[in-house]
């Protein structure tokens, strides 16, 4: 039976958004329609969101200390402001999901001062910018990795984990299975958009170090930039170590099931992905990420002892043909890590976050969606 409108508001990343598409499956599946308000930069990746409709709203980022780019962005943001509210008005959405980014800030704000009943969510262990600006207004907030009681907002925060695609939860199936003395090791490398430079650098140089009975053993699979896919595939080549590099796979889910041991940034996206299937990881949080934030997902995940972190700066060769060559001599010790980051993993974070929703779209508050979920 349908239920009605809810209108969820994703910056244009594939960070905001893939958790977005995620609960939009959910909610669809659950009989409500979605519609989806983000800016231009998300066309790349909303075309195969399951939206009703995307309506475009201007909005801008407030990083510049420049007053007269500082006053341009507060206009272009009330404008947004003003088309969120015709929109609101015209969809009349039981509830509006934030799911960050600087394109949430008019929906959400609109949708506060319309009393539409208002949920974030923060992917990451520190909350981002606009969330930050929107927490003391809307009504809960969902957290990837966000303690319930946590930030001065605590009291409506509950811990719902990151929504992940289908084909992460079809890798999870796979149990982990450890390599032991003499069999294959696949080692899977990769560093996102920002920062695999330091991957292609450092992790060749680093296996050169590895003995060679350990280096026979390596099955390399490496997301690298465009540009230095061909300086890392011939790095392994010399080495005579079996390598797939390229930059970009597309099933990735996969090539994580099949690893025993990853190495890679910590975005909150990858360290859900890496808890969920259950896979022993060195992470290496993005030294430049705004806020730190892959340092606390990194953390977060290292808490429950399902990986290591390692600060960039201290990531030498020497040091990494360490870290690894140590852990494929560990087949127990990597399989103890692949329980816990397991153990760490919330496969159902999208029917957590759609409970939480329905409950704020039905006018409970948090505590009431507590009482019920005790």
């Amino acid at each position: 039976m349908a239920k009605g409108n809810i209108l969820l508001a994703a910056g244009g990343t594939g960070g905001h958004l893939f958790p977005a598409e995620a609960l939009a499956h959910e909610l669809i599946d659950r009989g409500w329609k979605v519609h989806l308000a983000t800016d231009h930069r998300a066309e790349r990746y909303s075309r195969h969101f399951p939206a009703a409709d995307t309506h475009t709203i201007p909005s801008a980022t407030l990083g510049s200390k420049n007053p007269v780019a500082m006053l341009s962005a507060f206009w272009k943001i009330w404008q947004g402001v003003r088309e969120a509210s015709r929109v609101i008005a015209r969809i009349k959405p039981e509830a509006v999901v934030g799911f960050g980014g600087y394109p949430t800030l008019p929906p959400l704000y609109a949708a506060t001062r319309r009393r539409v009943p208002t949920l974030i969510h923060e992917q990451n262990a520190v909350m981002g910018r606009a969330n930050k600006a929107l927490a003391g207004r809307v009504d809960a907030i969902a957290g990837g990795f966000l303690p319930e009681g946590a930030s001065a907002a605590g009291a409506k925060t509950v811990t719902t984990g990151n929504p992940v695609r289908p084909q992460i939860l079809e890798a999870a199936k796979t149990p982990y299975l450890a390599s032991n003395d003499g069999e294959p090791f696949r080692f899977l490398v990769f560093g996102g958009s920002q920062g695999a430079q330091f991957f292609s650098d450092a992790v060749p140089a680093a296996i050169a170090l590895l003995p060679e009975d350990q280096r026979k053993r390596l099955a390399i699979t490496q997301q690298a930039r465009a540009e230095d896919v061909a300086r890392v595939k011939a790095a392994y080549a010399d080495l005579g170590v079996d390598a797939q590099v390229s930059p970009f796979f597309t099933d990735m889910a996969a090539r994580i099931g099949a690893a025993h041991l990853v190495m890679s940034r910590s975005g909150a996206s990858t360290v859900s992905e890496i808890a969920v299937i259950g896979r022993p990881a060195l992470l290496v949080p993005y030294p430049h990420a705004l806020d730190h934030d892959q340092a606390a997902n990194a953390a977060a995940l290292a808490a429950a002892g399902g990986a290591e972190v390692h600060p960039q700066s201290s990531l030498s060769a020497e040091r990494i043909a360490e870290l690894v060559g140590g852990l494929i001599k560990d087949p127990n010790r990597l399989a103890t890590m692949a329980a816990a980051a397991r153990s760490a993993g919330k496969p159902n974070a999208a029917r957590l976050l759609a409970d939480l929703t329905e409950a704020i779209a039905s006018g409970k508050t948090v505590s009431d969606y507590r009482r019920t979920r005790a």
